[in-house]
């Protein structure tokens, strides 16, 4: 069958085991989510309200 290719799955990690980031605003730690996964690296707050926030 000629699915699209997709990039293999990384395994499931628990929240415990997820990497975290502290946020550049807030300072609070905050973890890696899924709609994050292409973007953590560039990802430097914790939520739009703090994105929003920055000086």
């Amino acid at each position: 069958m000629g699915g699209a290719r997709r990039e293999p799955r990384q395994p499931h990690r628990p929240p415990s085991e997820r990497p975290e980031k502290i946020c550049a605003v807030c300072g609070r730690p905050f973890q890696w989510r899924k709609r994050w996964e292409r973007v953590w690296d560039e990802v430097k707050y914790c939520s739009d309200a703090c994105r929003r926030r920055r000086s």
